[in-house]
């Protein structure tokens, strides 16, 4: 029984994945085709997407693994894909709170109005600077550091295997330390959002005005809330599947591996759900469907 709901649940997690970053793409190159132009925010939404298409299929590979439909070797032979996907896709959120931040967020500084007149020029460079910095990492990890990765997958992945006591500690260090910078802009953006929306709503709250644009505020709020609890919770896998913490075919073991799948199948639905374009062409692609059928 437990066999049977966990590959469900990684079937039907997988293709409602693919489906909403598909989606994703879908509208953004049929806008791409239309206006032979692609706006920054359409962009960035693009290669996000498509960062986790395939960070859905590798992930799958972990759920096969997970529940010994195939062996472990298929998944250290992509394992060194799946870090490069995994951070490309990690900068990628990142540079998208930013960007809400700073489009939504006045704050009264001439750092931030500066960055909030030329965020649309700066994201096709901060795409190309995460690609770089994603390659070049990736190929230090995989210089340095492979011994390390290997040997904390077969050890969870392999029942044979137990935790070696011998195993260093620097790698783990080194490797936390490569996801710290993503983390940290995260949440500062986070944080300045909270902090202006709270202060906005405050001086309308003072004045006894309604504010026509609270809805939208709100609305961009709590999405990058709930990507926020999305971008910890996979944070925290990451850094237990290092520190092998989790034993293989535990409760928690294949937990972590549902919650690593989670954030992004359900940070693209978020997204959709929070743009208005998106939503709309989902209903249309819904309705089409229905009609053919």
């Amino acid at each position: 029984a437990h066999f049977i709901i966990f590959l469900l649940w990684a079937v039907m997690q997988s293709l409602t994945g693919v489906f909403a970053n598909s989606i994703i793409l879908v509208v953004n190159s049929i806008a791409l085709v239309r206006q032979r132009r692609l706006a920054s925010l359409d962009l960035l939404l693009s290669c996000l997407a498509t960062t986790r298409i395939c960070m859905q299929v590798l992930i799958f590979s972990i759920h096969l693994v997970a529940l010994s439909l195939v062996k472990e070797s298929v998944f250290i032979d992509n394992f060194l894909i799946l870090m490069f996907v995994n951070e490309l896709g990690l900068w990628f959120a990142t540079w998208l709170g930013v960007f809400y931040c700073v489009k939504i967020a006045t704050i009264p500084h001439p750092i931030f109005f500066w960055l909030k007149m030329r965020i649309s020029k700066l994201v096709p460079w901060l795409i190309l600077g995460s690609l770089l910095h994603s390659l070049i990492s990736s190929g230090l990890q995989s210089k340095y550091m492979w011994s390390f990765y290997k040997g904390v997958i077969e050890n969870h992945f392999s029942k044979n295997r137990t935790k070696t006591e011998d195993t260093p500690s620097e790698p783990f260090y080194i490797f936390i330390a490569g996801l710290v910078p993503p983390l940290l802009i995260f949440l500062v953006a986070v944080l300045l959002l909270v902090f202006s929306l709270g202060r906005h709503t405050q001086q309308m709250r003072t004045m006894g005005t309604r504010d026509p644009c609270r809805n939208p505020h709100i609305n961009a709020l709590l999405s990058i809330l709930s990507f926020l609890i999305l971008y910890f919770s996979h944070y925290a896998v990451t850094i237990l599947f290092c520190a092998q913490i989790v034993q293989f075919g535990s409760f928690l073991f294949l937990l972590c591996v549902m919650i690593s799948g989670a954030y992004p199948a359900g940070h693209s639905i978020i997204l959709i759900l929070g743009n208005a374009k998106l939503k709309q062409n989902v209903k249309m692609f819904l309705l089409r469907g229905k009609c053919c059928q």
